[in-house]
């Protein structure tokens, strides 16, 4: 089941974000619902839904597989600091990560909403975590509620006020 949330809470879902709601949905559907996937899969079954509504998407890890988003410019325009992104959009607005168990226990969110920040023309950040994230501990088997997490993070974030993203805002996707 596909869950989502976006922030500034005090404005809904901005219609180009629908699309990709839409591209999860149809993976959602697709895919083996007891199978917990790695980022790659996932983004994997993404990629021909999201390059059908203009997305340009990383196919692998080489560098000329990889999305580069240009950061910082230096002379003659050439790009001096890049990241490398999942997916984005043909008008170089939305940036598109997915990710998995490392979402929360690495704290990749808060990098991957940094690094958004960052990025030369990007307004909006579409982050996929897991709903759930399932992992053993000396052989116990634990859940960790990624998507619940991060949205949380990102309400108090919003609410607080302390800090202000240059973003128009943050889709958060629960796979």
């Amino acid at each position: 089941m596909i869950n989502y949330q976006f922030f500034p809470r005090s404005i809904g879902v901005v219609p180009k974000l629908n699309d990709v709601i839409d591209c999860f949905n149809k993976v959602d559907v697709e895919k083996d619902a007891s199978s917990h996937l790695k980022s790659n899969d996932m983004l994997s079954l993404l990629r021909p839904y999201l390059e059908n509504i203009g997305f340009s998407v990383e196919t692998g890890k080489g560098m000329k597989e990889k999305i580069i988003i240009p950061v910082l410019f230096g002379e003659n325009g050439d790009v001096d600091k890049f990241f490398a992104a999942d997916a984005w959009s043909e008008d170089h607005t939305v940036v598109l990560e997915v990710e998995a168990g490392r979402a929360v226990f690495n704290n990749q969110y808060l990098k991957d909403i940094f690094q958004a920040c960052m990025m030369y023309e990007v307004e909006y950040l579409v982050l996929a975590v897991l709903n759930e994230y399932h992992f053993k501990v000396n052989g116990v088997e634990r859940v960790s509620n990624d998507y619940q997490y991060v949205k949380t993070s990102l309400e108090t974030l919003y609410i607080n006020r302390r800090l202000q993203l240059p973003l128009k805002g943050i889709l958060l996707i629960g796979y």
